[in-house]
């Protein structure tokens, strides 16, 4: 699930999905639509297999229809001004977001949206489950509240959002993660209570038609393992291929973290130790983050809470079997985006921390817009470009951007 909760919310992510879907979605704004502007599919070059079916994506334009199942030509109405909840950009031009309720994308680094939901589907917001691979290929999917947590529905698109597939799925909601067009993992919620949660992993190798379970600790069902404890509040997943993943989370005792990892696709897992400092003996300690940036390279990002918060660093070069604790510490927690192995952008108290030294050291950068806490979520694709969504007490949403590190921020919506 792609959608950045900040670190200073509590990330309990099922009881928040839960309580969403609970509760009814606000009218979906009156929006200008001028269907005479059209997004073309965007370039790329895939191969996506379904069973011994093989489908090539070429370099696609809208003379130049996709070569797969789907329908051959089809066009996205432009969007005026998209109150977006959650933006993720692919890169300096592409990028998609998601609003109460649709499914939007930009193909000029956010001046322009356009509305590429799924047919039929009109609750979005909060309530969806996301994974965005590229700028043509993603992934939603929808809680069938009827047959919670056993079922939903996944919709795929292959080229930007034009056009979808939809396929019924064993779970509801969870961590959606794709590797490429077709392998696929997803950490589904079962259940939460007591400081307690129940999970069933999941693969794929078809791009999300068909999954299999590879392991699930409830109890309640057949084949259950032990192997991750049902104690401790699962965060997270995060797949490096198709046979290691970790599962991060927080347990509220002192002193421990809960992160897990599984070697052989998520059958059995175990515990990951590494060398903390002594102030984390006296702390709640929550698993932030786990990113890779390459099959080597990866970050681990741990919350430290007693009578303070603090904001501690992990890095990998060996595929995760060590973590070494970065120089920097950062003050409080807030919300951290981490484009490259070098790059981080961490925001807090109305202050931009920026490395370009994978946290060795961080210059503090004061915006030139007082964001404070209506700032809701952000996305950097290096550490000079960036844009952040703020959000008003009157919900009353806002997109900037910035092209100089986050100095300097320019309203683009609306």
């Amino acid at each position: 699930m792609k959608i950045k909760i900040p670190f200073s919310a509590p990330k309990l992510i099922s009881a928040g999905l839960m309580l969403f879907l609970l509760t009814a979605c606000a009218a979906p704004a009156t929006q200008s639509v001028q269907p005479q502007n059209t997004l073309e599919p965007a370039a790329t070059e895939a191969a996506v297999t379904e069973g011994t079916n093989t489908a090539e994506v070429a370099v696609q334009s809208a003379a130049a229809p996709l070569k797969t199942p789907l329908p051959a030509v089809a066009e996205a109405p432009l969007i005026d001004a998209p109150s977006i909840i959650f933006i993720e950009m692919m890169d300096e031009s592409y990028g998609w977001g998601i609003t109460e309720t649709e499914v939007v994308s930009t193909n000029d680094g956010g001046v322009t949206w356009y509305n590429v939901t799924p047919p039929g589907l009109t609750d979005v917001g909060y309530s969806v489950i996301t994974d965005f691979l590229d700028a043509s290929h993603a992934w939603v999917q929808i809680v069938d509240p009827n047959n919670y947590p056993n079922g939903g529905t996944l919709y795929r698109t292959l080229d930007g959002g034009l056009t979808w597939e939809s396929f019924q799925t064993p779970f509801s909601a969870g961590d959606l993660e794709f590797m490429d067009v077709n392998n696929g993992w997803m950490m589904a919620d079962l259940g939460v209570g007591a400081g307690s949660m129940a999970i069933a992993v999941f693969q794929t190798s078809d791009g999300g038609v068909t999954w299999t379970r590879t392991y699930t600790n409830d109890p309640s069902l057949e084949g259950a393992g032990d192997t991750l404890p049902l104690g401790g509040i699962k965060v997270m997943m995060v797949p490096l291929d198709m046979t290691t993943a970790w599962i991060g989370g927080v347990i509220y005792s002192s002193g421990s973290t809960y992160l897990f990892r599984t070697d052989n696709g998520g059958k059995t897992w175990s515990q990951v130790t590494m060398m903390l400092p002594a102030k984390a003996q006296s702390s709640e300690l929550t698993i932030e983050q786990v990113k890779f940036l390459s099959p080597t390279v990866g970050v681990l990002v741990i919350r430290l809470t007693s009578t303070s918060l603090e904001t501690i660093i992990f890095t990998t070069k060996d595929g995760g079997q060590t973590w070494d604790p970065a120089t920097a510490v950062l003050p409080n927690s807030g919300m951290l985006e981490i484009p490259s192995e070098k790059e981080m952008i961490f925001y807090y108290g109305n202050q931009f921390h920026v490395t370009n030294d994978a946290a060795a050291t961080f210059e503090v950068i004061d915006p030139n817009i007082a964001f404070g806490e209506s700032l809701t979520d952000m996305s950097f694709v290096n550490t000079t470009v960036g844009w952040v969504i703020t959000t008003s007490p009157a919900n009353q949403r806002t997109l900037y951007k910035t092209t100089d590190g986050g100095l300097t921020w320019s309203p683009l919506i609306p």
